[in-house]
């Protein structure tokens, strides 16, 4: 078999897809910056609206909660519509969810104006959160497995992770968009976030609507795989559910928990660097990073929240260059091993930074972001893996352990409030640690030798 680069995107039949793939990547890119955006929120209602920390945590529970809601159904959808159809229906909803803080931000308004209460405006933003979510629940049922299906099986997990890469990329301008909107101030100083929150939204909204007439016209197949466990066999047998192959339901769990503690990471890091930091020197605030600092409590120069959302895009750059990196090294070693790896590397930085050893462990938490740049693609598609015809079903299962990223980041809340920020991060510990342990064990889980080779034993 020819291996060079252009044979990942070519099918059975010949057809090179590379263009369907560009076009599918784009969708990462798109949920990149809305989960990006997500990330930088929590503080901005921590200072208009006095929350605590596992308050402003509602933030990610309504964002994952719509992936909860909608994971069954867009697996159900997606297999009567088709890959085409499940991408546009998800563009669609995401653009009702972008429209609706329009609304929301007219509640807000009322609210700041005396004319309503701040609980009902925060509740009118979450509303939208999750209405977006449960748009890009379609398009992440339906993208992710299939980038798994354009072209040779054994470069799956390394097309997957090409496409989490342009997910890498719009993580990185989400927090700049975010931290410019959520946090902006007149020239009086005085904060602005609330007035311009709902813009990015919008604008959101109106790609999205492009986007689902690009679709419409666009050529995607509706791509038929190799059923490796014969779940489609015609014969009644046990076998034939998904949940009785263990490396899908601990990719599951596994996926449950890794979710938990990205959300955990992400939506807490403006809290970590304005509160964790050591004394950051005056020789690096120049007046072109300004907006960066300001004097804290006790006098000594501090990261601002917008300069802490702006520092998250580097934390999303690691991220990216770990999915890039990444994507090559699945092609030589194994998927399940760079897993087990990367995951027990995170359980070391999370007890650096658990332990406060200044900026040592401050540089944990950016390498944090780079450990965590592979997990999510790996697992969905060691969790996929020889499922055939059933992966559709299956990914809505793995999408729904979303819904970890809406419990979790509530417990690391409590622990930072009643502790410090530090101290939360025992929570993200123990789930790299879950990480870890599922993709050591995965060829035992699979029966397989590992994801490239696709040798699965008579035991399915």
């Amino acid at each position: 078999m020819n291996t060079n680069k252009k044979s990942m995107f070519v099918s059975d039949d010949g057809k090179n897809l590379i263009v369907t793939f560009i076009l599918v990547s784009s969708l990462f890119l798109l949920w990149g910056v809305c989960n990006g955006m997500i990330d930088v929120m929590d503080k901005h209602f921590q200072t208009e609206l006095g929350l605590s920390k596992s308050q402003s945590a509602w933030v990610q529970f309504a964002h994952y909660l719509g992936y909860f809601l909608m994971a069954i159904p867009a697996g159900l959808l997606a297999n009567r519509l088709g890959y085409k159809g499940g991408i546009i229906a998800g563009l669609l909803m995401v653009a009702v969810g972008g429209f609706w803080f329009l609304p929301a931000a007219h509640i807000s308004a009322l609210a700041k104006a005396g004319s309503g209460s701040p609980n009902t405006a925060f509740v009118g933003y979450l509303v939208g959160v999750c209405a977006i979510a449960a748009g890009l629940t379609f398009l992440e049922t339906v993208a992710n497995p299939y980038t798994t299906v354009l072209g040779p099986k054994q470069y799956a997990a390394t097309r997957i992770n090409l496409a989490q890469s342009c997910n890498g990329i719009g993580w990185i301008f989400g927090p700049i968009i975010g931290g410019a909107f959520f946090y902006s101030k007149d020239a009086a100083g005085k904060s602005t976030g609330s007035e311009t929150l709902y813009i990015p939204y919008v604008v959101v909204a109106v790609v999205v609507l492009v986007l689902a007439v690009v679709f419409y016209f666009a050529y995607i197949p509706d791509i038929k795989t190799k059923d490796d466990y014969h779940l489609d066999d015609s014969t009644p047998d046990v076998s034939h559910s998904i949940w009785s192959h263990p490396h899908f339901v601990m990719a599951v769990a596994a996926q449950f928990f890794y979710v938990a503690a990205q959300a955990g990471i992400f939506s807490f890091f403006i809290n970590y660097m304005t509160a964790e930091t050591p004394a950051i020197p005056t020789s690096v605030t120049s007046d072109l990073l300004k907006s960066w600092f300001e004097t804290g409590k006790n006098g000594v120069i501090i990261l601002s929240d917008k300069g802490a959302a702006n520092l998250a895009s580097v934390g999303f750059f690691c991220f990216l260059i770990g999915r890039f990196t990444g994507a090559a090294i699945l092609r030589k070693f194994s998927a399940h091993k760079v897993l087990g790896l990367y995951g027990l590397m995170n359980v070391i930085m999370c007890l650096l930074i658990f332990l406060k050893l200044g900026w040592l462990s401050v540089a944990c938490v950016f390498l944090s972001y780079f450990f965590m740049s592979i997990m999510f693609p790996t697992i969905f598609a060691l969790g996929i893996f020889g499922l055939g015809a059933r992966a559709k079903k299956a990914s809505a299962y793995i999408v729904m352990a979303i819904m970890g990223g809406a419990i979790l980041p509530k417990l690391m809340g409590a622990v930072a409030d009643k502790y410090d920020m530090s101290r939360g991060f025992i929570v993200p510990l123990f789930c790299f640690a879950f990480v870890a342990f599922y993709g050591f064990n995965w060829p035992k889980f699979s029966q397989a030798k590992s994801l490239p080779g696709l040798k699965t034993s008579g035991e399915h």
